[in-house]
């Protein structure tokens, strides 16, 4: 596997092609994650860009994810599976004023498509978004393809540190 120092290397050339991108340059608000071991870290670019865009945060709720308004690391507290969500549970944003959603997960293929942690948290959000979803990921996630269910949400673009793939 990778040294931590190369998946934060890898990581920043991903959000660097990401912002380079007209999709991001255009969008004001912008869903994406707060990233666990092992998937592109978002910390720092989420340091960067919330107070230029607003950015969303997803709060698990039940089975589904809500969006929050990330504010700033002092206003996140760890979640249901140990990730860190907003605090701020009371201000919604509509759907309808997402302009991106980046979307992590374990695995993506070049038609695509994407793999999550098998618990459908993202396929349920996708499925309500008309946003564009871009998948962000490590090279070494790509794979040739990945297992495909019948209510998986395809990518509308997959960012790697080497490539970015559209359809």
């Amino acid at each position: 596997m990778y040294a931590k120092t190369t998946l934060l290397d890898f990581s920043e050339k991903i959000l660097k092609l990401l912002e380079d991108t007209n999709i991001f340059r255009q969008a004001s608000c912008i869903a994406l994650y707060y990233s666990i071991p092992g998937e592109v870290q978002t910390a720092a670019f989420l340091e960067k860009w919330f107070e230029k865009k607003q950015l969303l945060l997803p709060l698990v709720v039940g089975d589904d994810l809500r969006l929050l308004p990330y504010k700033g690391k002092e206003t996140l507290k760890p979640g249901a599976f140990g990730i860190p969500e907003p605090v701020d549970r009371e201000i919604a944003i509509p759907e309808s004023a997402i302009d991106l959603i980046i979307v992590p997960g374990v695995a993506f293929d070049r038609r695509l498509n994407r793999m999550g942690r098998g618990k459908g948290f993202y396929d349920r959000l996708l499925s309500t978004l008309q946003a564009p979803k871009v998948g962000i990921c490590f090279d070494f996630q790509l794979q040739e393809t990945v297992p495909v269910e019948p209510f998986d949400r395809k990518m509308d673009m997959i960012i790697t540190e080497k490539e970015i793939i559209t359809g």
